[in-house]
Formats: structure tokens, sequence, C-alpha cells
């Protein structure tokens, strides 16, 4: 049984050189009856920019910007600012985004205090190439989950050229933060593939080499979920900024499904707790949002759905993805629903 109803594509890409490729993966912000959106636009040589645009209700589209909101400015985003996520922390606005300089992925922050201007705080996530990232976990490779991360590193560093390989570090993206701090602290959630995996942090400058180095030798301290279904035999990834309720975090993420023709991309839940979230209190076994109406299943990308955004209207969850990486479409789900179908799932660790 597919809990959500799909809506259909609320955007799609125009002539505007900016986004003529496609529009994809939103960073989703509700103010009441609006519902701000900047999106990845890509043009032509998937060069990613960041568009905006303003819903009125879950989507009615009501103003888009007709140059994009968000550029590339610095040497390791010069192939693409991507995939952004929105959320508010007291009075300040948090977009976390993927830089991508056509070789390296990375997980960075920016911040706003009124949605129009963005002042950039650069890299957030670790920068270690393979050797050093191997060497900073390899007393964990006993660990399946660990040895899972090295080989899915590894796989991807292979067969490059040794040059290349040199300037080439772990990818690190979906970083997400939550919407409020936790004990005091900046509570986040990124992937090193396959996984998803949870950091802390007080201030921005305490993410440094050194902080990254530490956590890496401790990695198995930090792993939140692992890929477990059918629907999840490649990898999963955090979608969008985890919603708080009364009965914990609700987590929307993606899942990638390995098949002969390449990898299915699905949008999925589970149920963080709400003061330690590295805890999973409950997952559905089966996936919220799958590619089979034919907007998600043929595109640039094909059976891709990505969800990064959500928003809340009475009692419906409307989750908002990328559509084979070259629309947004939009579904809804009775939050109620999903809170007791989660219920009824729980996580063997809580059984």
């Amino acid at each position: 049984m597919e809990l959500a109803t799909k809506h259909g594509v609320v955007l799609e890409k125009t002539e505007r050189s900016f986004e003529e490729l496609g529009v994809l993966n939103p960073a989703v912000f509700q103010d009441g009856n609006s519902v701000h959106m900047f999106y990845r636009a890509a043009k032509k040589g998937n060069f990613s920019t960041i568009g905006y645009c303003r819903f009125e209700g879950p989507m009615t589209l009501a103003e888009r910007n007709t140059e994009p909101i968000f550029v590339p400015e610095y040497i390791y985003e010069i192939h693409g600012v991507e995939d952004p996520r929105i959320t508010k922390i007291d009075d300040l606005y948090y977009l976390t985004y993927v830089t991508y300089d056509g070789i390296n992925a990375c997980g960075a922050l920016a911040v706003s205090k009124d949605l129009k201007k963005f002042k950039k705080k650069g890299i957030i996530t670790p920068k270690f190439i393979l050797n050093e990232f191997t060497n900073l976990i390899r007393k964990h490779l006993e660990n399946p989950s660990i040895a899972k991360i090295l080989a899915f590193n590894v796989k991807r560093n292979y067969p490059l050229t040794e040059t290349i390989k040199e300037n080439l570090f772990v990818w690190d993206k979906n970083v997400v933060l939550f919407p409020k701090k936790i004990n005091g602290k900046f509570v986040g959630l990124h992937r090193l593939f396959p996984s998803i995996q949870i950091f802390s942090f007080e201030k921005k400058k305490d993410l440094t080499e050194d902080y990254w180095k530490d956590y890496l030798k401790n990695l198995p301290d930090y792993l939140v979920m692992e890929p477990k279904y059918d629907h999840e035999t490649s990898h999963i990834g955090p979608g969008a900024p985890p919603i708080e309720t009364a009965d914990g975090w609700l987590l929307i993420y993606h899942a990638a499904e390995r098949r002969e023709k390449g990898l299915v991309y699905h949008a999925c839940a589970a149920m963080l707790d709400i003061n330690n979230p590295q805890i999973v209190l409950s997952r559905l076994k089966i996936p919220l949002i799958t590619p089979s109406e034919y907007y998600e299943r043929h595109g640039y990308v094909n059976y891709v759905v990505f969800p990064t955004g959500t928003a809340i209207f009475d009692d419906l969850l409307y989750i908002y993805y990328g559509a084979a990486d070259d629309k947004i479409a939009v579904a809804s789900v009775n939050l109620n629903d999903l809170l007791n179908e989660l219920k009824s799932n729980p996580h063997e660790s809580n059984i």
C-alpha cells in the first residue's frame, strides 16, 4: 500500500539559460501559507546554480525569479552549487548545499536573515583523499558497516588515473541540519556512502580538520542508519531536514535500489528519538514514494524520486522532490497516518 498521494509536477525547466537542462532537488521553507523554494537549476553542460520561486499554498506558483539567487563563487564550486536544503534555527536561515568542482562533491553552508541574500560559510564536511581516509578508519575495518563505507569509496575512485586520485576527496553529500539546537549544539546528518551519519558542533569554526580526523577515527560511534531493505540495495542518504513531532524527529530520506538497468531512487521515512536523534525508533519497510509515474521514470536521469523539502498544510505533509533529475514534483501523506504507520514498524534495536 502506497501511503502517499502524488500531485504531479509543480515546477519545470524553462528556456532561460540557467535552467534549460532541468530544475530539481529543492530546498523548501514554509512560512504560513507561503512555500519558499530554492531549487537546483541546471544549464547545458550540467553546471548548477540555485533558483528561487514561491508558492501560495502547497502548489500554486505565485512568483519565480528569472535569474539564479545563488551562484558559484569559489574554485571548489566552479562546476555547480547543488541540492540545497534549508532550515531556520533561532532567527537565522541555514542553507546547506553541495559544492562541485567537476571532480569533488562536498557539503557546504550558507546563512541568511531574509531568504534573499545568503552569506557563504564554506565547506563543512571532511576533506580527505582516499589514502588519508583509509588510514583514519583503518582500525574499524573489521566492522562490516565501516568496511562498506570504504568499499564504496574505493569503487568510486577506480579506475581513475593516479594523478586524479591525488586530488580526489571522499564524497560527502546530503547534509541536513535539524531545525533547532539539541543540548546547545547544532546537529546535522550527512552521508558517507552508503549510510547516514550524525555530527554536532557549537560553531562552524569547530569543524576543523582535527575535528573530522577524530570523528573518522571513531566513525562507528556516529552511524545512524544503514541500507537494509530491498529498495535500499545500493545506498541511503538524508532527504529533507527532520521534522519535529510529538513522537520524535520524522526523517524523510532517499534510498537507491540497485537494478539491472541502473539505480532506482525512492523516498522513505523513519523516526528518530527527539533527545538523541542517533537512535532510530522506527522505519518504514517499504518506500513512501517510488518512481512509477512517467515524469519520475523519464528525464535527465530515469527512475528518480529524490526528496529534499517538506511543508505541512492542515493534516497533510507535502513532500517535494526531484523527479527524474529534471523537474520538481510533490506528493502528500496524512501526517497522522504516517506517524501511526511508523509506530507499527519499530526499529529492530527498539523492539
